[in-house]
């Protein structure tokens, strides 16, 4: 399902995620279009949704898409794997972008990509890799427990490289010649100092969230740039706990003059 969104420069883009784990992607488009305002979208209170059927999942992103829409954006950024993998047809979705990034980045073809139960079962790396690199052989292994981990702050230390280790030390392990691993989830990336140590030096991270923002820089070159003279700006919402969401998004926006406000929304 596609949606219309606005030609109008002026408007924000809009982001939306199941939970915290797509500031990643809000934060890696700031760093790029610093001039551009932000709209994001967390639902809270249905995450997460890598465990829910297809259909539910295409359900809650089909909500928080036409929320976005009808707050008026000129584009709209899913960032949330397991929605883009199942649910729609948005103008940058994460899983296309993590793709990108993989098969541009692996030498020997063979990838590893870290995600959620839906993402996984859905086979959309699987497929979209294999559009791109047709020697390919992607491993698709699903790490649930990464998303909680993130949504608490427990982003490193001996009991991240622990659950990193049951899930992915085996594919990883000395002597595999896979040499890329993709942090198939939003949430992931906040997780990389330890999954980096666990990949070593031969296994190249692709990031989605700033392959993500690459593509949105290139996406918005030209007459849909902000204008000159605008300031970018980051707008809150969530459908639950604000305040938790508040903390986090501090985090990765240190320029914030204290806890952002956060607007609360039902979808």
């Amino acid at each position: 399902m596609s949606f219309q969104t606005s030609a109008d420069a002026s408007l924000p883009v809009g982001i939306f995620d199941s939970g915290v784990g797509g500031l990643t992607v809000a934060s890696a488009i700031r760093r790029r279009l610093p001039a551009e305002r932000l709209l994001y979208l967390g639902d809270l209170a249905r995450q997460p949704y890598g465990p829910k059927s297809a259909r539910t999942v295409a359900r809650y992103a089909v909500n928080a898409a036409e929320f976005l829409v009808r707050r008026g954006i000129k584009a709209l950024v899913v960032a949330c794997n397991t929605a883009s993998a199942v649910a729609l047809d948005p103008i940058i979705g994460v899983v296309e972008a993590g793709a990108a990034g993989a098969a541009r980045r692996s030498v020997t073809g063979q990838i590893v990509v870290a995600a959620t139960e839906g993402t996984c079962r859905s086979g959309a790396y699987e497929r979209a890799i294999a559009r791109r690199r047709t020697d390919s052989h992607v491993t698709c292994i699903p790490c649930p427990l990464f998303v909680a981990l993130a949504e608490e702050g427990l982003t490193d230390g001996p009991i991240v490289t622990a659950v990193a280790r049951h899930y992915l030390g085996a594919a990883l392990a000395a002597g595999d010649n896979a040499d890329c691993l993709v942090l198939g989830c939003t949430h992931f990336p906040l997780l990389a100092p330890a999954l980096a140590r666990l990949a070593g030096p031969g296994v190249q991270l692709v990031d989605c969230a700033e392959v993500t923002a690459e593509l949105l820089t290139e996406a918005l070159a030209g007459p849909l740039a902000a204008p000159p003279t605008q300031t970018g700006g980051l707008t809150l919402i969530a459908t639950d706990a604000p305040d938790r969401f508040a903390r986090i998004a501090q985090k990765l926006f240190p320029t914030l003059d204290g806890l952002p406000p956060v607007e609360l929304a039902d979808l």
